[in-house]
């Protein structure tokens, strides 16, 4: 899987942008949260779908970058968390073992244009 990782503000900015165009997905990931290295796992043993951009949030040095992820979107913070932005609005979001990359192919292929 390639992630692109999210390190700052500007990001944020560019993945509104670019979900106009297709789906972007963003994952946060704890590094001291044993439930989110799981998530990651199960994450990264299935095949993601090439209509979607997919981020990867490391809250751990990045809060202020999850903060405002949590701020733009109006979601409540979660680790791990997955969202899908579509249309510059958050679309789906789940959080911890209720993560799937089922679920993430049936929300960016539904919200295709």
């Amino acid at each position: 899987m390639h992630w692109i990782h999210l390190t700052d503000d500007e990001q944020l900015k560019n993945i509104i942008c670019r979900s106009q165009e297709k789906p972007q997905v963003i994952f946060k990931h704890s590094t001291r949260c044993s439930i989110s290295s799981v998530a990651l796992k199960r994450l990264q043993q299935v095949q993601a779908p090439i209509n979607a951009d997919f981020y990867f949030l490391d809250l751990v040095a990045y809060r202020s970058v999850s903060n405002q992820v949590s701020s733009k979107f109006n979601i409540d913070h979660a680790s791990p968390q997955v969202l899908v932005i579509k249309d510059g609005e958050c679309v789906y979001d789940e959080s911890h073992l209720g993560i799937s990359m089922d679920e993430i192919i049936e929300q960016t292929t539904s919200h295709l244009c």
